[in-house]
């Protein structure tokens, strides 16, 4: 073997080496922004479900509509679908 076929093996496996490193690191990363994300967008579905299901007690309180809008900081809209949605 001469050393221009060693430094060629070489120079190739370091590289096939490098991919795998970064593969595995890009995986990892993902992952971890994957999970974060999924987090995060699970804690504000929770939160708006929270003010939802709040909606049928304000409104037997006798708030009207848009009162209720404004205390929970959603459209109007939104507090409407939910009232026609509510059983």
């Amino acid at each position: 073997m001469t050393l221009s076929q060693t430094y060629h093996e070489w120079k190739e496996a370091t590289k096939r080496e490098g991919l795998e490193q970064g593969l595995e690191q890009g995986l990892e990363r993902g992952l971890e922004q994957g999970l974060e994300q999924g987090l995060e967008q699970g804690l504000e579905r929770g939160k708006l479900e929270a003010k939802l299901e709040s909606i049928p007690r304000l409104l037997a309180l006798g708030l009207r509509v848009e009162q209720i809008a404004q205390a929970l900081d959603l459209d109007l809209e939104q507090i409407r679908q939910a009232i026609q949605e509510t059983p």
